[in-house]
């Protein structure tokens, strides 16, 4: 009799402790009965028949969102705008699942977070109060944020974008309007802003130099100083423009202009950048731990930076390209990418594949002072030598004379720029189809006869460009 007590109180305690396990994963049983009270007027038991603007969007046929609503229907920047979503869940979802949205502004390919925003998404114990591992089958939810339509907002119309994710996964979206990365599209946010008229000479064409190997007997150190003889034949980009227009650069705070050179051992790029203020930001990985990605690296797009992509293989199709950012404190982003945008994970990455290393060495020198607002800065400027092993991608590398490489060239600040090659609206940053074309050559290399393949590749730039024009606009930027 004792023994068959003992197993009755160890069956009880084990089938207690499962009971436990599960009330942690899916259904309200994880919502404590003051939260739950608390939002039940978040909560129906049925779809409601008044959802303005009614939507499938399936989840993996997890949930669906079934309707939104945008109110008012145009929030003028400084105004805020009132963003409900209607969830369905069709069926639970394991612990950690969360909601994310993100806004973005297409303009200026800025993207602000609303990750935490709104009572369904309220931070307790570092997770969202009533998360979809929370929600019970049968039910719909009613998600409600507020966003604040910036002053600086640049665009007629700004994209909602959302879904739902767990470390560095998001649920896949099987049917509905969509991003191609699993980010749900909402509805639009009227803006008010007058769209910038297109101009008559406004310029599609993507621009196209021949880059001077350095003479023999020419060296660069790279210092942050750009003094050295061999920038004198370097070839010189010009200033960037806007990179929404192709129009020399008026409204955005900082501008820039870069030079490229290179030998048999290494690309070199001088970046000049004018910035009135210079911010670097990243000093403490603790307690700036959402400016890092899950890496390590410094997010360094959402401060100050320049910045470097690279296609080799020339046909602007986004396949195994490169990204590089340094910023005014010397500090370095470094990616490679599969494709357009992948692989990537949100909200902090890893964005491509970052343990990709160049091993380059760069230098960087402040006009100003670094980190200080209340003073004037004139700029910086950062000199970079890369490696050709790091292009590990490229047909050649070092390139042969004659090689036509996809490249863009950035300056940046919170994750908006001006550029060398601009982007027209066709895509985000990453758009290879957008980066001008650079020819490897000397000083004696004539266009379109710097070697085989060279003017075949120079004669493309026009069809490049049309293509691209026709092709939809797609995805969104980074995180």
């Amino acid at each position: 009799m004792r023994a068959k007590g003992k197993t009755w109180v160890l069956l009880s305690v084990v089938a207690g402790a499962l009971a436990m396990q599960a009330a942690c994963v899916g259904g309200s049983k994880s919502v404590s009965a003051e939260d739950k009270e608390r939002l039940k007027s978040y909560i129906l038991e049925s779809e409601p028949a008044n959802i303005p603007h009614k939507v499938d969007i399936n989840f993996e046929n997890r949930v669906h969102i079934i309707g939104y609503d945008i109110e008012p229907a145009q929030a003028k920047p400084g105004q805020d705008v009132k963003l409900t979503y209607y969830w369905r869940c069709d069926d639970t979802v394991d612990e950690g699942w969360m909601l994310f949205t993100h806004i973005l502004d297409p303009a200026t390919d800025h993207r602000d977070n609303l990750d935490n925003d709104g009572p369904l998404r309220e931070l307790k114990n570092n997770k969202q109060i009533l998360s979809p591992d929370k929600w019970e089958k049968g039910k719909v939810y009613v998600d409600e944020q507020t966003f604040h339509v910036p002053d600086d907002t640049k665009a007629p119309e700004l994209s909602v974008l959302t879904g739902v994710w767990k470390g560095n996964a998001r649920l896949r979206i099987i049917s509905g309007p969509n991003d191609g990365d699993n980010a749900a599209l909402i509805g639009k946010i009227k803006t008010g802003v007058a769209p910038k008229p297109e101009e008559h000479t406004r310029s599609t064409d993507i621009p196209s130099v021949i880059v001077n190997k350095l003479a023999a007997g020419d060296k660069i150190v790279i210092d942050g100083k750009g003094d050295d003889k061999g920038w004198q034949g370097a070839t010189d980009l010009g200033p960037f423009v806007d990179v929404g227009t192709g129009k020399k650069n008026t409204t955005f705070p900082v501008n820039g202009s870069a030079k490229l050179a290179w030998d048999d051992a290494n690309l070199y790029v001088l970046f000049t950048v004018s910035d009135p203020d210079v911010v670097g930001y990243f000093t403490d990985k603790e307690k700036q731990k959402d400016d890092f990605t899950a890496t390590g690296q410094p997010k360094l797009w959402t401060r100050d930076t320049v910045e470097i992509m690279t296609d080799p293989d020339g046909d602007g199709d986004n396949k195994d390209y490169y990204e590089l950012q340094i910023n005014p404190q010397n500090r370095v982003f470094h990616s490679q990418f599969d494709s357009y945008n992948a692989p990537k994970q949100e909200p902090n990455g890893p964005f491509g594949h970052e343990d990709w290393d160049p091993k380059l060495k760069s230098a960087v020198t402040i006009q100003g002072t670094l980190d200080k607002a209340d003073d004037k800065d004139e700029g910086y400027t950062v000199e970079i030598a890369i490696p050709w092993a790091a292009f590990s991608k490229a047909a050649h590398h070092p390139p042969q004379l004659g090689d036509a490489w996809r490249m863009n060239f950035y300056t940046m600040q919170q994750n908006g720029g001006v550029a060398w090659s601009p982007i027209l609206g066709q895509g985000n940053f990453h758009k290879s189809s957008r980066f001008g074309r650079v020819q490897w050559g000397t000083a004696n290399t004539p266009p379109g006869d710097a070697g085989t393949g060279a003017a075949a590749a120079a004669s493309r730039d026009a069809g490049d460009a049309g293509a691209a024009a026709k092709k939809k606009p797609a995805g969104t930027p980074r995180p």
